[in-house]
């Protein structure tokens, strides 16, 4: 009876470990250390998700998104050039909240600004995921001066893509509104950047 329960309990033992093992390798491996972070917030108040951004060893900046509870569907993503979300801010054009966030980072016309950044895809669910590499700007950039904040959009952002073949008001191609933001709506979250 004693050898019998040893038996048990050493074999309760081994499975126990190839299960921890197994469990052990399917373990993400911890994220590498952030630089900075944003938490994204609605108009509401609400935390609908996180940024983290990184510079990498290759001269490249690693921008991570998560969100939850967005609507479902592509959004455009911009870097803005002012530390401030502040939803009661609003664009006297066209009503949209964070308008304290500014302008895109960088100057010049969509999508050369140094602030943008691929759509992201939220799901049915509400929940979406996004990873980008750029080299337009670094983490120390995010953080001079008054800061900056990032801004999703309720839109997806066309990226000035117009093709010659469409036309506005007689002139082809892509008009002021496209060259300024890339018809990516109003502003539906922002965050703030801050030193991780």
């Amino acid at each position: 009876m004693l050898r019998h329960t040893y038996l048990s309990l050493a074999a309760a033992l081994v499975a126990g470990a190839a299960v921890s093992g197994i469990a052990a390798a399917r373990t993400p491996a911890a994220p590498r250390d952030v630089d900075a972070t944003a938490t994204l917030t609605n108009a509401q108040g609400q935390n609908v998700g996180t940024v983290g951004v990184e510079n990498d060893e290759n001269g490249g900046t690693e921008v991570k998104i998560r969100t939850t509870g967005l609507p479902p569907g592509f959004h455009g993503v911009h870097v803005h050039d002012k530390g401030v979300c502040d939803p009661k801010s609003t664009d006297p054009a066209t009503g949209s909240p964070f308008f304290s966030a500014g302008a895109h980072l960088g100057s010049g016309s969509h999508p050369g600004h140094t602030g943008d950044l691929p759509d992201l895809l939220v799901r049915g669910d509400g929940v979406g995921r996004a990873t980008a590499v750029t080299d337009r700007f670094r983490v120390e950039d995010l953080l001079s001066g008054d800061g900056t904040s990032i801004v999703v959009h309720a839109k997806p952002d066309n990226q000035a893509n117009v093709p010659d073949r469409y036309s506005r008001s007689g002139t082809a191609g892509p008009d002021a509104e496209t060259l300024k933001a890339g018809d990516s709506g109003g502003r539906i979250a922002c965050g703030v950047f801050r030193r991780d």
